[in-house]
């Protein structure tokens, strides 16, 4: 038996790194949907101020400051949302931080801190929802990365913690269905997006970080992080240049890794040189960042006929075949 997931405006959503980013995104997109909206981070003036828009825009949300490295304030965040709305139905994993360098270049104590967050803040966010939704049913929808599945150079410790997610959520998948719960669990894959992603990245780089492109807009991760709270969706990449990407390393894995070596150092990079004092989000969050888009030199592309045709699959056939029958007819016309 399928799992059955509520409409979104019968829903309170929790949603971790939620102050900027694909998670401030997904937050007010959530409450104009009519969800009750749980915005968690680590930065209270970028809280207060994203749930008080929403409020000014006629949503319900409120904000919980947590550090999702530590259980028991992710425990907390559930404690928060309960008590404010009644319960969870969706929880969102999507805090997460990148280090730009070589693997010989970062320091072992800001890799554990990246995996604090990325991997164990994922792991703490989805056992917390697991046990509030074995009952009453659910979504936990973990945000991964292409770089789940196929590894870039520079942010080789990022790599490693969304292959670690995506290890982790399919073993909760599989576990939680043997089980009977009555949970879906979705991966959710995005390519380079448009986020503040890079400026809050710590760097070792002499030059100031950047996306591969293709860049996406946040609007196209937080629609389909919004679909797999409605209905269960196993795994997803978002952005059909990701897609691209991970079948590459899958079929040609070597000739991929030719690629990433020649394209991906000075596709990460910008003219720009790093200050010495270079600010990032690793340790403690930039005060007054909390954006939710930058601007970047790269077109940024504002939706994904890929994703959009994976997420609805019978529309996408039903357009396909209406394209034909009118591609079929006007030929007919053409040849009468």
């Amino acid at each position: 038996m399928g799992v059955k997931l509520k409409p979104l405006a019968d829903q309170v959503v929790v949603i971790t790194g939620a102050s900027s980013g694909i998670g401030l995104v997904t937050a007010r997109l959530a409450a104009k949907r009519g969800a009750r909206v749980v915005l968690v981070s680590r930065s209270k003036p970028d809280l207060t101020r994203a749930v008080a828009r929403i409020q000014k825009a006629g949503g319900e949300a409120i904000y919980v400051v947590a550090d999702v490295a530590h259980p028991d304030e992710v425990e907390a965040i559930a404690e928060e949302a309960t008590r404010a709305f009644g319960g969870i139905d969706s929880w969102v994993n999507n805090a997460g931080i990148s280090i730009y360098g070589t693997l010989e270049e970062v320091s072992l104590a800001d890799a554990r801190r990246l995996f604090d967050t990325n991997y164990w803040g994922v792991v703490h966010g989805s056992l917390v929802a697991a046990a509030h939704l074995r009952e009453s049913g659910g979504a936990v929808i973990n945000v991964g990365s292409i770089v789940s599945d196929v590894s870039v150079p520079l942010q080789g410790h990022y790599a490693a913690s969304k292959h670690a997610v995506k290890g982790f959520t399919d073993t909760l998948r599989m576990e939680l269905e043997s089980s009977g719960a009555p949970i879906s669990v979705s991966l959710v894959k995005p390519a380079a997006i448009a986020t503040p992603f890079a400026r809050h990245a710590r760097s070792y780089m002499e030059r100031e970080p950047n996306l591969p492109p293709p860049v996406y807009d946040p609007g196209v991760v937080a629609r389909t992080v919004l679909r797999c709270a409605q209905k269960p969706v196993r795994e997803i990449t978002v952005g059909g240049g990701g897609r691209m990407m991970t079948a590459m390393g899958k079929v040609a894995p070597r000739l991929t890794d030719r690629y990433m070596e020649a394209a991906m150092y000075r596709q990460q990079e910008t003219d720009r040189p790093s200050p010495e004092q270079r600010r990032d989000s690793l340790d403690r969050p930039m005060k007054g960042d909390g954006a939710e888009r930058m601007e970047y030199p790269r077109h940024v592309m504002r939706s994904s006929v890929y994703t959009a045709a994976t997420l609805h699959p019978l529309r996408t056939a039903v357009a396909c075949a209406l394209i034909g029958t009118a591609a079929v007819l006007a030929l007919r016309r053409g040849s009468e």
